[in-house]
């Protein structure tokens, strides 16, 4: 499946939904559910491998655990790449297209020197991949200023300006993460309309009524199964 048919799915008010996978079995019930979409978490791949989120898994586990997930479903997959595991732009295009994913999302944190990059830098490396992928990667660009933020409205006006750096730069949609305020999140959707807003769910109808144009389940559906499995085994036990 094509980045343009992914990309097409991208649609303000009619939200693509992402129940995101683990594993090349999870993608099969994903696709199996008729979702047209896999999307994968970065902390549940991560920790089916073995390691912690954040980068810390080696990023050759992490390419390959989302090629075998690309070959096992029919349909478009979206990779959850972190903060693209400090390879240059053309490096990182090539590697996740070798995969067979044709999206991904790419985050503003430094997981090598903390915090978030500047603006700046961080536009450039979107601009260097869409350089090197051309149309055929959906990036997804993460903004994280909500992540540690005790007042959403305060860091709004950060997270619009990365917003709007990053869709100059290239980026196909926009993912303010974990920003819950529904206000706050409106006068995002407004401030980047019409580009694609990704926002967590599950509130599916909420969020299509503010326009957001993708829903991300990120690690729910791991950690639901993860914890059903830690209780049955306590059963069993």
């Amino acid at each position: 499946m094509t980045a343009a048919a992914l990309r097409a799915l991208h649609v303000p008010g009619d939200p693509l939904i992402l129940p995101n996978a683990w594993d090349a079995d999870s993608a099969r019930l994903v696709a199996e559910a008729n979702f047209p979409v896999v999307a994968t978490s970065s902390v549940a791949v991560a920790a089916s491998l073995g390691y912690p989120d954040g980068e810390v898994a080696p990023v050759q586990e992490m390419f390959a655990a989302a090629a075998r997930i690309a070959r096992a479903v029919p349909v478009p997959v979206t990779v959850d790449a972190e903060g693209g595991y400090g390879l240059p732009g053309p490096e990182f295009a090539d590697r996740l297209l070798a995969t067979g994913a044709v999206g991904c999302n790419y985050e503003d944190t430094d997981h090598a020197g903390g915090g978030l990059r500047p603006v700046d830098e961080q536009a450039a490396r979107l601009a260097a991949i869409r350089e090197a992928a051309g149309a055929d990667l959906v990036l997804n660009a993460r903004i994280d200023v909500f992540l540690t933020a005790a007042d959403a409205r305060a860091v709004l006006p950060e997270a619009i300006e990365r917003a709007r750096a990053y869709l100059d730069a290239g980026a196909d949609c926009v993912y303010p993460i974990l920003l819950r305020d529904r206000d706050v999140l409106a006068e995002f959707v407004q401030a980047v309309r019409p580009a694609a807003v990704n926002a967590n769910g599950p509130d599916f109808a909420a969020l299509a009524e503010l326009g957001v144009a993708r829903i991300s389940l990120g690690a729910g559906l791991w950690r639901d199964a993860r914890g059903w499995l830690a209780e049955h085994l306590k059963s069993l036990r």
